[in-house]
C-alpha cells in the first residue's frame, strides 16, 4: 500500500517518529489472509509484493490517542487495533548506542 506515492508502512513509522511516539516496529508476515480470504504467502525465491504487514506502536495511552487521527487518515484499507499492554522491562541506552 502507498500514501501519496510513498510506502504506507514507511509513512506510518515516520509519522510516529515525527509525533514523538515512543516506538514503532514494522514486520512482514510470511502468510496471511484478510477480508477477501485470499491467502498471500512468501515464495521460496523471493518475497511477494502483497504480504500482510503489521506495525506495532507503543506509547502511553494519551500519546496513542494523539496519533489515532493520523492513522485513520493514512490507513485507507486494513485494520487498526488498540490493545493495552503490560511492559515488564524497558531498557534504554541514554548514549544512543547502535549495538
Amino acid at each position: 500500500d502507498t500514501w501519496r506515492g510513498r510506502n504506507l508502512v514507511t509513512a506510518i513509522v515516520e509519522k510516529c517518529r515525527e509525533l514523538g511516539i515512543a516506538g514503532a516496529t514494522a514486520t512482514v508476515g510470511v502468510m496471511g489472509f484478510g477480508k477477501t480470504s485470499r491467502i498471500r504467502r512468501a515464495h521460496l525465491l523471493g518475497l511477494s509484493e502483497d504480504l500482510p504487514e503489521r506495525i506495532e506502536i507503543v506509547d502511553q495511552p494519551e500519546r496513542i490517542a494523539m496519533l489515532l487521527p493520523a492513522l485513520e487518515e493514512l490507513v485507507q484499507g486494513g485494520l487498526i487495533v488498540l490493545e493495552d499492554v503490560q511492559v515488564i522491562r524497558y531498557l534504554h541506552d541514554p548514549k544512543g548506542s547502535k549495538a
